[in-house]
């Protein structure tokens, strides 16, 4: 059995890559299987990890939910009194269970790879602890993120991890080219190899209304029906009318956050491409705007959080696909399938 450890940062899209490479392992005969050591804490609707649900739901894994996933790391987990070996140990059981069986076991890193390194299980000591191969999946927006995919590299090389090699995924259009050149470039100059550049693509990579919900919390004001909505721009409208109609007329499927006082606002936004208002401050608005966005079907979400709070809590937000999702889920495996090196991969599990 063969172990190949995805490790990447929130937002480079992790799973989605552990999706389809294992979508397309199977085609080719592989009996696959799927791990997520250290597992994200459920949201504000209280669910469970769903990257594991997922997984366990696509490729039809035998093995229960809290195997597949059997930590869940939390911000404050050093908090209270935590036996660090009987969470290794943890660890290490379901390990031993989700490999029996497979010839390739996918494993899924935390959000951060640096999550839990108190207790040893970050996820560079985990590779090194099971022997696995390591893919560094990264989003590089900028030559600094690019700069820490670079050092992430240097790390896990250091560590005495058998690294393959990278892929970028989700790459804005405007630096497809750079990805595929400078960066390219850079990882071979110190000795390693890039196995992909993925475009970003809105359908997989875009979160949704229900994210931004399960994020914030609140109350739902109106489109409940609308929560798979795509958010693909972010405004935050502390600005007049005036100064804010160009903005609010360029940016298509957007999230609008102002306060709920500020109708003015809130009303010119759901005549343009709007997928979801957020409304801070727990101010509930004018009646006009819940009549016009239940008219147009816009998910309108009343949180009790200032703005300054909403703003850094959706900076967490990432796009999760959903087991029903069966257009995101044949994009992961197309994805895979034209972006990357799959030979390669498949060579190095052998």
């Amino acid at each position: 059995m063969k172990s190949l450890f995805l490790i990447g940062t929130a937002g480079s899209g992790k799973t989605a890559i552990a999706l389809g490479l294992a979508l397309k392992l199977q085609e080719l005969g592989h009996r696959v299987g799927y791990f997520k050591p250290i597992g994200t804490p459920p949201g504000a609707t209280g669910r469970p990890d769903e990257d594991g649900i997922l997984m366990r739901t696509v490729l039809h894994l035998p093995h229960p939910l809290e195997t597949i996933v059997p930590v869940t790391a939390r911000n404050l987990h050093l908090s209270g009194p935590v036996d660090a070996t009987q969470i290794k140990e943890q660890v290490r059981v379901a390990f031993e269970k989700v490999s029996q069986g497979v010839d390739i076991l996918l494993v899924d890193g935390a959000s951060f790879p640096h999550v839990m390194a108190s207790y040893g299980l970050d996820s560079v000591a985990i590779a090194r602890a099971i022997g696995a191969t390591v893919i560094c999946i990264s989003r590089p927006d900028n030559d600094f993120q690019f700069d820490e995919a670079l050092f992430l590299n240097h790390y896990i090389v250091s560590q005495k991890v058998t690294l393959l090699g990278n892929i970028f995924n989700n790459v804005p259009r405007p630096q497809l080219d750079k990805a595929r050149g400078i960066y390219a470039g850079v990882l071979a100059h110190h000795g390693y190899r890039s196995l992909g550049v993925i475009p970003s693509r809105p359908e997989i990579s875009a979160p949704t209304v229900a994210e931004f919900y399960e994020t914030l919390g609140g109350e739902l004001l109106s489109g409940e029906k609308n929560l798979d909505w795509l958010v693909e721009d972010v405004l935050v409208g502390a600005m007049t009318i005036e100064s804010a109609l160009g903005y609010l007329r360029r940016a298509q499927n957007k999230a609008v956050i102002t306060g709920g006082d500020r109708a003015d606002l809130a009303l010119a936004a759901l005549e343009t491409s709007t997928s979801v208002i957020i409304l801070t401050g727990g101010l509930y608005p004018d009646i006009r705007v819940v009549a016009r966005a239940n008219e147009r079907g816009v998910p309108v979400i009343l949180t009790h959080l200032d703005t300054y709070t909403v703003i850094e809590k959706i900076g967490e937000v990432t796009r999760r696909i959903r087991p029903g999702d069966k257009r995101a889920i044949s994009l992961a495996r197309e994805n895979i399938e034209r972006y990357c090196d799959l030979p390669s991969i498949v060579e190095a599990l052998r």
